[in-house]
């Protein structure tokens, strides 16, 4: 096994630039060696899904943007083979858009998404990260950006245990690429009942299925 890195974020509102957590979980052979998360201030102050997060503009306003954050989180992805993520479509935009309105090249880096793996390597459906949590018994707390990065990284970890081990060959298809496209590090108290979270044709909605 090489190295990923698992990301996940949290928006403010329905923009794609308007991350206001991530979260990046670096495994190298199987193992969780980093762990890294941080607020974001979005470039507006209106939040609409801190119901799902329990994220608000006053535990960001005085934390650095996106272009000041992203720099020092970077090199957490020297070395890796891929980026992970739950519903990748979803991050992976967000990361683009981020990075774009900061200046910044977005990583050339593999996606691999974890929805897509858990329904190669155990047929799992619904395939929402508590789902798929708990039928791995991995510890959530959902829409923490740490918890849910260390999540989808533990599931890329378990579907890579499959493949070594010759018990599923489904899970190999989990693990092809999603597609190749070229003081706030302390998050709030997730809420006990999140919303789930999906990209739509109009904006992102908050953090992850």
């Amino acid at each position: 096994m090489g190295a990923f890195v698992a990301i996940d974020f949290e928006t403010a509102d329905a923009g794609w630039d308007s991350a206001c957590a991530v979260a990046l979980v670096r495994v190298e052979a199987g193992v969780v060696v980093r762990r890294e998360q941080r607020l974001v201030r979005p470039p507006r102050s209106r939040f609409a899904y801190t119901h799902v997060h329990g994220i608000r503009w006053q535990d960001v306003e005085r934390c650095g943007p996106f272009g000041e954050v992203w720099p020092d989180l970077e090199p957490v992805l020297a070395g890796a083979d891929f980026l992970a993520a739950h519903n990748a479509s979803f991050d992976r935009r967000v990361l683009e858009a981020c990075c774009g309105v900061a200046g910044l090249a977005p990583p050339r880096l593999p996606w691999r998404c974890t929805v897509q793996t858990a329904r190669a390597a155990w047929r799992l459906f619904p395939t929402r990260l508590p789902d798929v949590c708990r039928f791995l018994g991995i510890p959530l707390v959902h829409h923490d950006a740490l918890s849910d990065a260390e999540a989808c990284a533990r599931i890329v970890v378990a579907a890579q245990a499959l493949v070594g081990g010759g018990a599923s060959p489904r899970a190999e298809v989990g693990l092809v690429h999603y597609g190749t496209r070229e003081a706030c590090d302390r998050l709030p108290t997730t809420p006990s009942s999140p919303s789930s979270r999906r990209p739509t044709t109009s904006g992102a909605t908050s953090a992850g299925c």
